[in-house]
């Protein structure tokens, strides 16, 4: 993991939902032409999400570089977005937002954490796998496969 020490990861604040929808227009822009169509994270209304989800962001002089969005369940923490501006893309901010999600997970005493992600986003599915996510199942969906994972906590 090569994200370096200037990037501090907080929470977000409502207003800043406009700098998120910008951040994950831009992350998710490259899919579109492999897609035909924009991703799912590309059609939310951010106002409204900032306000029922939590949103950690990787900030660096001000500026947003990443974030991990995610949900409480009962029995998982969902992870519903993550996004790195394509600029600050290769430098482990991902991995950092995903590192401290789990970390968080842990302490508040999460058994697992879980997402969903495009079939064809097959670098995601790969980083996943890397970070210790497994395949749960393989579902349709809008003519392409949903990936379901889960990443447990063995032993907490």
């Amino acid at each position: 993991m090569s994200a370096d020490n200037s990037i501090e990861i907080r929470l977000a604040e409502p207003h800043e939902s406009g700098a998120i929808a910008a951040v994950v227009m831009a992350a998710y822009a490259k899919w579109v032409p492999l897609l035909g169509r924009e991703p799912m994270p590309m059609r939310v209304d951010y106002d409204k999400a900032v306000l029922e989800h939590r949103f950690d962001l990787a900030v660096e002089g001000g500026s947003i570089l990443g974030l991990i969005e995610t949900v409480p369940r009962p029995d998982h923490l969902w992870i519903d977005n993550v996004a790195v501006a394509p600029a600050a893309q290769g430098r482990g901010i991902g991995r950092m937002l995903l590192g401290f999600t789990e970390a968080r997970a842990i302490s508040t005493g999460f058994p697992e954490l879980r997402l969903v992600t495009n079939g064809v986003f097959e670098s995601n599915i790969a980083l996943y796998s890397r970070l210790g996510f497994v395949v749960d199942r393989i579902e349709d969906f809008m003519n392409g496969k949903a990936v379901y994972m889960r990443k447990p906590f063995h032993g907490t």
